[in-house]
């Protein structure tokens, strides 16, 4: 579901827009909806202005005027464009007709997507050298002769899959294949190699193809759910019958106490028969796990990388893990989509060998479908624990009753808690936001009712839905919600782009630890300098090995023939949206850099990092072809923001 966006959304509203007439303007608008409302001292001579992050002076570009790059937005926003230059030059634009010159600005929500026809792609059992089952029948080619002749020109001499594991599993559709292909059109295999590799299972959590049938014939045995749920409902009904029954009672006392006119009786009456929230007995009936059943986590202390829709993919995760990411999670899978075995859903769930922590977010709006899926996930899929998002703000999520909604639905939201914890024996963990409704925070009356529920672990993002990424991340919130859910574990989340900014928190509030999102994509190596406490000047070739390391990951999780190579760039250029946001810690005047602040324009302090810097998608897909190679013909890339159009 790419977007239903979760994390990736952050920057929709953070991301400025500038022109050459009204730059000054739109900054200083944008830095106070940031949050930044104090101006840094004047150190440099020059202005300085809110919201701005305080550069060398020899690196900022003090004339530069940005100019719209069109070299890869949509036609349609190109046509929209000219027609608003045309309506200005006109004189026509405030002419009553209720025309608005068009904003090269917001979400690209209908970005082109780029198919491979299934006749231009090899069969898969021609890698797997077996008979193809379908014959004729088969939708897939297999000319060999004809297919190695379209095929384009290779990437590179040396196949990162061939030289580590001794085989490529993409064979003669590879991209890097010169150095496996035979001239006969065979794939060579490294035999001592392929065998030692082979030997250790490198991504677990992989849906085996048995699965999936059952999941789509509807043969999966969920009985063990399916009772776990009718004794849920069964009791959440009992109290609200007894809950009616107190109603009537109470009024009838009140109609018998104003008849009497015995007011002081009335009172003690109601007291006696309508016991507080705190004390009813909700003992009786309920579906509980005996402590053993469980798995603990001390998750105290650990850094926590957030699950991160789009770009918080597996070769991602293994980026922060090499960088010292203690806990890791996947993507948020939709619940539905698991049980109705969508294979691309399930890939959200595979884990490398290197995530030695390793969690499973879900989403959903109903106790008997996450129940059932939390049964599926806990007899199929190896993982740590296993968290509900209660924290996605999108209309797509919310107005199906899931993500931010759950909070304001209780009885619901308990029934599925408790119908959860009963199949599962790994730790139920929740992250969610601090309400849904601006400046009506609700989160310090739930998070008490889940640690009597029994979740193990609330992740509490300090903004809430109507707030999505604007302004700053409420601590002093996050502290509260952390003193009213002890003992249980509670970590906030937002704004942490340095160690200073963690121990800031770990200081001054009682939460257990942090989660890191955007920090974590703005500089991935944010974790080692949150265990080294240092700011690390990392240089630009570092940055591009980093990047590097990230290609290779991605050939080997989504493949190295023409398919996985578009889609390694597709995930890499999202990820240079929030990458392009680093300021290089030896241009700043001032340290730490903060996340509700931007640079002015300026340049690096060579080729590489000034290009590294650039927001210009255009500049994005030059990074990439340096990784992978020149783009094909009739390439066409937007970001999810149509901000990043600028040069």
């Amino acid at each position: 579901m790419e977007e239903k966006d979760v994390e990736t959304a952050e920057h929709q509203k953070e991301t400025t827009i500038l022109t050459s007439k009204n730059e000054d303007k739109a900054d200083s608008k944008d830095a106070v909806k940031a949050g930044a409302n104090d101006k840094q001292p004047q150190k440099s001579g020059r202005e300085e202005k809110p919201g701005f992050a305080r550069i060398k002076s020899e690196f900022v570009r003090v004339d530069y005027k940005p100019e719209l790059d069109t070299a890869y937005i949509s036609q349609k926003t190109k046509d929209e464009l000219e027609k608003g230059q045309k309506r200005q030059l006109d004189g026509d634009q405030d002419n009553g007709k209720g025309k608005k010159k068009m904003k090269v600005k917001g979400r690209n929500k209908q970005r082109p997507v780029t198919h491979i026809k299934s006749k231009d792609k090899l069969c898969p059992t021609i890698f797997q050298e077996k008979e193809c089952s379908f014959g004729e029948k088969c939708k897939f080619s297999h000319d060999i002769k004809g297919f190695m002749e379209s095929k384009p020109k290779d990437i590179g001499s040396h196949c990162f899959m061939f030289e580590t594991y001794g085989k490529c599993p993409y064979g003669l559709a590879c991209r890097y294949g010169s150095k496996h292909i035979s001239e006969d059109f065979k794939n060579i295999v490294n035999q001592e190699l392929y065998e030692e590799k082979s030997k250790v299972k490198q991504v677990l959590n992989v849906l085996s193809k048995d699965l999936q049938v059952m999941l789509w014939k509807k043969r999966y045995n969920f009985d063990k759910a399916n009772e776990v749920v009718k004794q849920v409902q069964k009791k959440a009904q009992e109290k609200l019958d007894t809950f009616s029954k107190k109603c009537v009672t109470k009024q009838e006392n009140k109609e018998t106490a104003t008849k009497s006119g015995a007011q002081s009786e009335e009172k003690m009456e109601v007291t006696q028969d309508l016991p507080s929230k705190e004390t009813t007995d909700e003992s009786e009936g309920e579906i509980t796990l005996r402590p053993q059943e469980t798995r603990k986590i001390d998750f105290s202390s650990k850094n926590y990388l957030a699950p991160l829709t789009t770009v918080g993919n597996l070769p991602f995760r293994r980026i922060c893990k090499t960088y010292g990411a203690d806990i890791t999670c996947s993507e948020m899978a939709m619940s539905m989509n698991l049980l109705q075995g969508q294979a691309s859903e399930w890939a959200l769930l595979k884990r490398h060998e290197s995530e030695d922590l390793f969690g499973v977010q879900i989403c959903g709006g109903w106790a008997d479908t996450l129940t059932r899926c939390s049964q599926l996930i806990n007899e199929n899929v190896e993982l740590d624990f296993l968290d509900l998002n209660c924290g996605c703000p999108i209309d797509l999520v919310y107005k199906k009753g899931e993500g931010c909604a759950l909070v304001g639905r209780l009885n619901k939201f308990e029934q599925i808690i408790r119908g959860m914890n009963s199949v599962l024996d790994v730790p139920l963990t929740v992250k969610m936001r601090t309400g849904i409704f601006d400046n009506k925070n609700i989160a310090h009356t739930v998070i008490p009712k889940l640690r009597d529920w029994g979740v193990s672990m609330v992740t509490l993002h300090g903004r809430s839905r109507e707030q999505r990424y604007t302004r700053l991340a409420d601590w002093d919130y996050i502290n509260q919600c952390a003193e009213a859910g002890k003992p249980m574990p509670v970590f906030g989340n937002g704004d942490i782009l340095s160690y200073e900014d963690l121990d800031r928190h770990l200081k001054n509030t009682q939460v257990t630890g942090c989660m890191v999102a955007r920090g974590a994509l703005i500089k991935p190596w944010i974790f080692t300098e949150l265990k080294e406490k240092r700011h690390w000047d990392i240089s630009s070739s570092e940055r591009f090995d980093m990047m590097k390391r990230f290609v290779n990951n991605g050939l080997e999780h989504w493949g190295s023939d023409t398919q996985g190579v578009e889609t390694t760039r597709r995930f890499l250029l999202e990820w240079q949206s929030f990458l392009y946001r680093y300021i290089p810690v030896g241009l700043l005047e001032q340290l730490p850099q903060k996340i509700n602040e931007r640079p002015p324009y300026y340049i690096g302090r060579n080729d590489l990092e000034t290009l590294m810097s650039s927001p210009n998608c255009g500049d994005w897909v030059k990074i990439s072809e340096m990784l992978l190679g020149p783009v094909p013909d009739g390439f066409s890339f937007l970001p999810k923001h149509k901000a990043n159009a600028y040069k």
